[in-house]
């Protein structure tokens, strides 16, 4: 009679091969995923990165040019292996973009302009969302499309309209109404950088005076220094206060709209926090600047990350919207963002010059 023997695993050593799997295949699928978003995401990169030589060698609006630039390259988001990376460069680096931007503002900073100067500045980004609002429901816009561009004209340009883009009910028309806002208020806000220190001159306004004007009425951050900063120093340092406080302004306004648009008429679902992460970063990193733990390498580090990050969001927002649709807009849209420029621009000039 002969005895079989049986020879089996110990159990501890499947129990470590159990272990080792579940490592193994999380890494392959991060890995697959990654494939699977480079090529959109280094497309996206390519597109910023000519933008902002463009923008750097000839002066153009940096956010235009990554725009006109991913229109042109419009195809690679229709199909093959970029779609899924521009889809993600879209929406997720977008949103680290704007969380990033709490780096550039301090607490100190804003509590420096006097209670008065910080009432009148809130007041009129809210006073121009309200105008937008009632604005576009008479041209016949839908009251989403005159918040968005309420908030960009009000707060801060391009930032602003594609962070409250991000928590805005999204349909077929929302990133096309983004991409014209952008467009827009970017173009306008050229036009203000031009024109704006001329009129600030005629009505004889003080350096402290046109800072305010400067900062509480042109669009995007750079036409802002660029403006100032061509009148006199003191003129710029001021206007560059009262934009980073529009731009603080991110914070409560996308709040507050989180809150109000979270539950929509057709009863869609909640989302699992009432306040986007993107923003509660952006909180998070104001406090960490304000606290004064952050070197200024890495206030100029984290800025240019932001910087770049909204770049890329932009070409890749560019490359899904068409410019067929972009025309088919109509001219009520640019009437009301051109409307709510010149609200703007026409209250922060009475109050600084008359109640001033």
């Amino acid at each position: 009679m002969t005895i079989k023997q049986h020879h089996t695993i110990p159990p501890m050593h499947s129990q470590s091969l159990d272990e080792a799997q579940p490592s193994a295949s999380w890494l392959i699928r991060r890995k697959q995923k990654l494939n699977l978003l480079l090529p959109g995401i280094v497309a996206s990169a390519i597109v910023a990165a000519s933008a902002s030589f463009l923008s750097e060698h000839y002066g153009a609006p940096v956010m235009l040019m990554a725009l006109l630039l991913g229109m042109a390259l419009g195809f690679l988001s229709e199909e093959g292996r970029a779609v899924a990376g521009i889809r993600f460069t879209s929406s997720t680096i977008l949103r680290i973009g704007v969380a990033l931007l709490g780096m550039r503002i301090t607490v100190e900073q804003i509590l420096s302009l006097g209670g008065t100067l910080m009432a009148v500045v809130i007041g009129a980004v809210f006073l121009t969302i309200s105008f937008g609002i009632l604005l576009s429901r008479l041209l016949g816009q839908s009251r989403d499309f005159g918040i968005l561009s309420g908030g960009s004209v009000g707060i801060c340009g391009a930032s602003a309209a594609l962070a409250i883009s991000a928590v805005l009910p999204q349909n077929k028309d929302s990133e096309r109404n983004t991409i014209f806002t952008v467009i827009s208020v970017t173009a306008l806000s050229t036009i203000a950088m031009i024109a704006y220190p001329p009129i600030a001159q005629w009505f004889g306004l003080d350096a402290q005076q046109a800072g305010v004007f400067l900062g509480a009425t042109i669009h995007d951050v750079a036409q802002v220094v660029g403006a100032g900063y061509s009148m006199s120093d003191a003129t710029g340092d001021t206007a560059t206060v009262v934009k980073l406080l529009r731009v603080a302004m991110l914070v409560p306004i996308v709040f507050s709209l989180s809150l109000l648009l979270r539950q929509r008429s057709d009863g869609g679902p909640r989302p699992a926090l009432p306040l986007p992460l993107f923003i509660i970063f952006f909180v998070l990193f104001v406090a960490i600047n304000s606290s004064g733990v952050a070197s200024a390498q890495v206030q100029e580090f984290a800025s240019d990350v932001s910087r770049w990050c909204l770049i890329t969001a932009i070409a890749a927002l560019g490359m899904k919207t068409s410019l067929k649709s972009l025309l088919e807009v109509g001219w009520r849209p640019a009437t009301l963002l051109v409307s709510e420029t010149v609200f703007l621009a026409t209250l922060i000039l009475f109050a600084v010059k008359w109640l001033g």
